[in-house]
């Protein structure tokens, strides 16, 4: 029985985060008509909720910030972290097209990049590393320039945002930070705060976005630039197969199904399967809880989509989640605040991570994806989910812990909520935590000789590029070594959480969903985290979700263009 239809265009994508708006807006770009259906009553998908890091090597502004270099070292570069997790194709088309895709999007949208100077990959002494250069973070965006759409944009996590609804960078926290020590800081701060309150005498946040939720501002006014439809609180329900090729999708609109032909192709970018605890529990390690920093709307619609079309779903990777430790605040109604911690307290001098033992099992500066390795293997052998980040009353006052803010800020109710654990000594501190008091003493004691000596021989805290450049910058010796001895003292309970899935459908070169014989299905693509990730779970820098996100998006639109 043949499917009526009750609307026709040339593309169908399935999620607005910036893999779907990107094939979205090119294939738009590239003459075709599209649309956009979201689950969600909210635009930007993870992308939104993101840190917004991009990572394309060779793109066209490495060069200008000092970080020029061959396409052969990048490759070799996934080479050695990826290997055999992806294949040669899927890395090849990633590395050729990133920096296209960058360029076409700088030409022909708002969307706007800019590369760091400096930025180490997250292994940067395996070969072909770099120090800068391919990490690029969205232009700070206008909010006010969505005009109504404004509303529509996704908030971003409450970790990125001061005083309420104010959006702000590390350069404008450290900025905050020390606004009574300089006056240029004052002059930043001051800035963004007058700024904030004019906002908020019309808008329920501040206007100037950064991080995540810039790239996904800029996408979504490129988007309505050129006359895309987004259709938010709009599920997919089913793919429509006639003679072998998908033809279309079934979605639900304002209480009704709505049948739309997609006469080019869908592409599928509902954000993976962090939300989907039956998937969680088929692709992840046991011991490890649905403790996800992604949109509660990413439930693996587009891999269920996928795979009854007859996709390829692979759980074969090196893991099916890139992970950060996170820590929980659960609040009187029984909801949780999650709070990730990326790269703004474990890497600083004077934060000690022990596992329920009371020793060290990590660097504890090491990258996030690495750290929630480090939990899962450390458990094979004792307890290590959770493990406890521990510091001391210097520490909490000038970098914070988690959800207990920098600078001073109040945390008295974070203590009585049980998030924040406190001490007058180390011993105190073990028994409230569970773990042996005189290991965790001990522990304490080499961490301060470490410290000492400016040199961690146990596990290497500040011993690479990318572990410094998140340490304190002003500090003399390592900048990630510091003395843990000014009670009280202060821990958080992290758990093996993550920002987002990496095993999904198995797409080709150009994003095209392969059955389960290696051929392309006519009309079906993926990207995003519904497309098994190029990375295969691996993590090699900042951005490595975005920039294969954006760049495959990119791909499938101009393959969706050319017919195929």
């Amino acid at each position: 029985m043949s499917q009526n239809w009750d609307r026709e265009v040339d593309v169908v994508a399935v999620g607005s985060g910036a893999g779907g708006m990107s094939a979205a807006l090119t294939a738009a770009i590239e003459g075709l008509e599209a649309v956009i259906v979201e689950k969600t009553d909210f635009v930007g998908g993870s992308t939104a909720v993101s840190g917004g890091a991009v990572w394309v090597p060779g793109n066209e502004q490495a060069a200008a910030v000092g970080h020029g270099e061959p396409f052969e070292a990048a490759k070799l570069y996934l080479d050695q972290i990826v290997g055999n997790w992806s294949s040669e194709a899927m890395k090849l088309a990633f590395l050729k097209a990133g920096p296209d895709m960058v360029s076409y999007f700088h030409r022909h949208s708002h969307v706007r990049l800019a590369a760091r100077a400096y930025s180490p990959d997250y292994y940067p002494d395996m070969p072909g590393a770099s120090l800068g250069g391919r990490a690029m973070d969205p232009v700070a965006f206008d909010g006010r320039l969505l005009g109504a759409d404004f509303a529509r944009l996704r908030h971003p996590l409450k970790e990125f945002v001061v005083l309420g609804g104010m959006m702000v960078t590390v350069t404008d926290v450290n900025h905050l930070l020390k606004a009574t020590k300089s006056f240029v800081s004052w002059r930043h701060g001051m800035a963004l705060v007058l700024r904030y309150a004019r906002d908020r005498l019309k808008y329920r946040r501040g206007t100037r976005l950064v991080l995540g939720n810039a790239l996904a501002a800029r996408l979504f006014r490129s988007v309505l630039d050129r006359g895309i439809e987004v259709l938010t609180g709009t599920p997919a329900r089913r793919l429509v197969v006639e003679a072998g090729r998908v033809a279309g999708v079934v979605v639900e609109r304002r209480g009704r199904e709505l049948a739309i032909r997609a006469r080019r192709g869908v592409v599928l970018a509902t954000g993976g399967f962090p939300n989907d605890p039956d998937r969680r529990r088929a692709f992840l390690p046991e011991g490890i809880g649905l403790w996800s920093m992604a949109p509660e709307g990413n439930s693996g619609d587009g891999l269920r989509l996928g795979e009854a079309a007859g996709a390829l779903l692979r759980r074969d990777n090196a893991s099916n989640i890139f992970m950060t430790p996170i820590s929980i605040l659960k609040k009187p109604d029984g909801s949780e605040v999650k709070y990730p911690h990326l790269v703004w307290d474990r890497a600083k001098p004077g934060l000690m991570a022990v596992n329920g033992s009371g020793r060290r099992f990590v660097n504890e500066s090491t990258s996030y994806h690495e750290f929630g390795l480090a939990m899962i293997e450390g458990q094979r052998t004792e307890p290590t989910i959770p493990a406890f980040l521990i510091c001391d009353a210097a520490f909490l006052k000038r970098w914070g812990l988690g959800l207990a803010l920098p600078g001073g800020r109040p945390f008295r109710h974070l203590v009585e909520a049980g998030y924040l654990y406190e001490a007058q000594s180390l011993e105190e501190l073990a028994a409230k935590l569970g773990l042996p008091p005189a290991a965790l003493v001990d522990s304490a004691a080499r961490f301060n000789r470490y410290a000492a000596a400016g040199v961690d021989p146990e596990f290497g805290k500040g011993g690479t590029a990318y572990n410094r450049y998140l340490g304190d910058a002003a500090a003399a010796g390592n900048p990630c070594l510091g003395p843990l001895d000014t009670p009280p003292f202060y821990a958080v309970k992290v758990y093996p959480g993550d920002i987002g899935t990496a095993g999904g459908i198995v797409t080709d070169g150009e994003a095209r969903a392969l059955d389960r014989d290696g051929r392309p299905i006519p009309g079906l693509f993926a990207c995003g985290n519904d497309m098994n990730s190029v990375m295969a779970g691996t993590y090699p820098g900042p951005g490595i979700t975005l920039g294969p996100a954006m760049t495959f998006g990119y791909l499938a639109g101009k393959a969706l263009a050319a017919g195929k």
